[in-house]
């Protein structure tokens, strides 16, 4: 299962998300936002975090005007590596190379379409289990 946040910023690019996850028979969690009304959002990295970390989902996706917040916010957690992602390459070597569990992205920057490709690519691609990666992951865990 899916961990899915965002902010007022990302609320659009996000209802297209859940469309594709829907078609694709991905199953998720929607922590919300549930509206354009503004908001804050910590609030929604850290609840997509807790799901991660507390084991009920495997992935996140967060959105929010330009992704960089709320990325921020959701790597601050130890065990949590989230990208921010604009293009379909970097998301799938963020999976290969650095194990990433959530996927962020600005909902003010990424059209739909290619939003939905980036979210294929994350999904899509393994972690390599490359002893570099791991080792190089493991180096990040000591942070």
């Amino acid at each position: 299962m899916i961990a899915l946040g965002c902010d007022h910023g990302g609320y659009a690019l996000m209802q297209e998300v859940k469309k594709h996850l829907d078609e694709r028979k991905v199953a998720y969690k929607d922590c919300g936002t549930f509206s354009e009304e503004a908001c804050d959002y910590p609030v929604y990295a850290k609840k997509v975090v807790k799901c991660i970390l507390d084991g009920e989902c495997e992935n996140g996706i967060l959105i929010c005007g330009t992704g960089i917040g709320i990325s921020i916010t959701a790597n601050r957690f130890k065990g949590i590596r989230a990208a921010l992602c604009g293009d379909c390459f970097s998301a799938a070597a963020c999976r290969q190379h650095n194990d990433a569990n959530i996927l962020a992205m600005g909902g003010r920057v990424t059209g739909p379409g290619l939003a939905c490709r980036i979210v294929d690519a994350f999904l899509d691609t393994p972690f390599s289990e490359a002893e570099r990666h791991k080792r190089r992951i493991a180096e990040i865990d000591e942070a």
